[in-house]
């Protein structure tokens, strides 16, 4: 009696906090583009790291608040229960499957050809969905076949491999093939690695999610993935990337940044939704993590600040290309930050623009 006394207090305290939610119109102006022609909404849930018992919550919370794009992950552990909660809200009118968008992702254990497809129908099983509206390849960094996640060996870290992931990327296709999914994508590749990957690609990715907050703007790679039509979503946006982080205690933290500080002042705001709200003026869709019904409000909320062109020069300008989470856990022997994010060969390339931006620059000096 206890626990249905408490557990009906934390709903009725859940339901207040909707009262106070922004409107979803705002949220619904902030979209990208696909290069698959359909629109995905530039503001999301994060799930990554998000323990079960509480992530299913986050997500009826969110969509009732109105988020509508909800990211995913296999390895994550918790879309079993993410499927729960789905289709409550779906039973209960609160949205249509066709009004949200969901990505998930193939885990670096599924890289070969044919197992790709074995990963998506696992994440479709669970989330209890007919289709993904994406999904992309987790890591560029591959793991042998049946390797146990937090008792990995130096065998089961099998690096990367372009013509590995060629063959992977065909899995990916394949799905779109199959109606199993609409858009295919990648996460954690580099510019070096996508070059790669576009060689045999007959499908282009239609976004690449990587680590970007104000610390690590990585602008160079959003030119690059604009000049391929890719678009850049952030993870991490408030520098805080979960278990996984490598953070030190001199590390610079963004929370208490003085000029995002001064920023989230000027505007009644709070850091983090200067953060996010950073990320949606530069173009970027945004998927900050939350479990918390109270930050799920408060992050919606970033899609109602409007940042100045002063505001933008300022955050662009603390850019210090600090990088948290290193993928250090699929580090071979002779792995270290500069190859494994391939910085010296990044640095190196010379980023196109688009062919229809370059002719309007001619056309008209701009």
């Amino acid at each position: 009696a206890k626990v249905a006394s408490l557990l009906n207090l934390v709903i009725r305290h859940e339901a207040a906090l909707l009262l106070f939610a922004p409107s979803s119109t705002m949220a619904k102006e902030w979209s990208v583009t696909l290069n698959t022609g359909v629109k995905m909404p530039a503001f999301g849930l994060g799930t990554s790291g998000s323990t079960p018992g509480e992530v299913a919550r986050a997500v009826e919370t969110s969509l009732r608040a109105g988020y509508r794009n909800f990211d995913f992950a296999e390895h994550y552990a918790n879309e079993p229960e993410i499927g729960e909660a789905l289709q409550k809200c779906f039973k209960e009118g609160v949205v249509k499957r066709e009004d949200i968008f969901v990505t998930s992702k193939v885990w670096n254990t599924y890289h070969a050809r044919e197992d790709v497809i074995v990963s998506c129908q696992k994440s479709l099983k669970d989330l209890q969905l007919d289709y993904l509206d994406l999904i992309l390849i987790h890591w560029p960094a591959e793991l042998r076949k049946g390797a146990v996640w937090g008792k990995l060996t130096d065998d089961d870290k099998l690096g990367y491999d372009p013509e590995r992931i060629a063959q992977c990327w065909k899995g990916m296709e394949e799905l779109v093939e199959k109606g199993l999914v609409k858009a295919i994508g990648i996460s954690n590749f580099t510019i070096t690695k996508t070059e790669r990957l576009l060689q045999t690609a007959k499908i282009v990715p239609a976004v690449n999610q990587v680590e970007c907050h104000p610390y690590l703007q990585q602008q160079k790679l959003k030119e690059y993935c604009d000049s391929k039509g890719i678009v850049l979503v952030a993870y991490s946006p408030l520098c805080c990337p979960g278990p996984q982080r490598n953070m030190k205690e001199d590390d610079p933290n963004v929370l208490v940044d003085p000029v995002i500080k001064e920023i989230a002042t000027k505007h009644n705001a709070t850091v983090a939704q200067v953060c996010i709200a950073f990320a949606l003026h530069r173009g970027l869709v945004v998927i900050p993590k939350t479990v918390n019904p109270a930050r799920v409000v408060e992050n919606l909320k970033s899609t109602e600040l409007k940042l100045d062109a002063e505001d933008m020069r300022r955050l662009r300008d603390i850019d210090k290309n600090h990088r948290l989470l290193f993928g250090k856990i699929f580090w071979r022997e002779n792995d270290n930050l500069e190859n494994f994010w391939d910085v010296v060969e990044d640095e190196k390339f010379v980023v196109k623009p688009p062919e229809a931006k370059k002719q309007r620059s001619e056309e008209t000096g701009q």
